[in-house]
């Protein structure tokens, strides 16, 4: 896993300080930036059933939440805050489907981490810092946060994901509500979404499966907000045609 230099720490800081003013080129090039740090957490899970490139958006979508909330005030480099939002982004969508085990080393890695933050708080009376019990194991602080994102407990389901404020389901997109019912026997909506192309199947998971905003879909797909929106009103009619038929 990448370790952040100095350099790359203060690149990141300036565009993160630019992201979080409203500039949405500064997101897309962060994003950009540390597509290595989000594959290397993705690549992790790969042969669990999902695509690479399916673990590497969801990964993103950790990546847009950290630079969301990355204060650097709190003494810690961007790289070593993202790992746990990314890894913890996957694995709660790898834990939905049910296909996510945690290996054994990183279970243990995990207790050892777990052991040294206990006996840091018994010594000192205040909780380490990710970096000081790294370090206390002799691992990297992004090879901690990893270790203790996969042992610690899944976060709640009903945790905002980023939606802006908007509030969808793509059961009510798709149907008026006196249709959803006899539009729901004659075809089982996964069955309909099985049917759509990889760009389309990204867009539902991005916009309806994780609540997120056209721009904030847009920016983890690399796509203009314009080009999401009128995929996903191509998308909807051919789910309605499905739906329909």
């Amino acid at each position: 896993m990448a370790i952040e230099t100095g350099a790359k720490y203060a690149e990141n800081l300036s565009l993160i300080e630019r992201s979080q003013a409203g500039d949405d080129a500064a997101t897309e090039e962060l994003i950009r930036r540390n597509a290595g740090l989000v594959q290397s957490i993705a690549v992790k899970f790969c042969g669990r059933g999902t695509e690479f490139e399916d673990l590497v958006q969801i990964g993103n979508i950790g990546m847009l939440k950290a630079i969301r909330s990355f204060d650097a005030a709190r003494g810690c480099v961007f790289s070593t805050y993202a790992v746990p939002l990314i890894f913890g982004e996957i694995r709660r969508f790898l834990r939905d489907d049910g296909l996510i085990k945690v290996c054994r080393p990183q279970k243990k890695l995990g207790a050892m981490l777990m052991r040294a933050k206990e006996e840091y708080l018994a010594q000192n009376g205040t909780s380490p810092r990710i970096d000081e019990i790294a370090a206390a194991c002799g691992v990297s602080p992004e090879e901690a946060a990893a270790a203790l994102s996969a042992v610690s407990p899944a976060m709640s389901l009903s945790e905002p994901l980023g939606g802006e404020g908007e509030n969808f389901t793509l059961e009510n997109t798709l149907c008026k509500e006196d249709e959803n019912e006899k539009m729901l026997e004659k075809i089982t909506l996964a069955e309909a979404l099985s049917k759509l192309p990889e760009l389309w199947r990204r867009i539902v998971l991005l916009r309806y499966f994780k609540d997120l905003s056209q721009q904030s879909t847009a920016e983890i797909l690399g796509l203009s907000q314009v080009k999401v929106s009128r995929e996903e009103k191509k998308l909807i009619e051919f789910l309605r045609r499905e739906l329909s038929s």
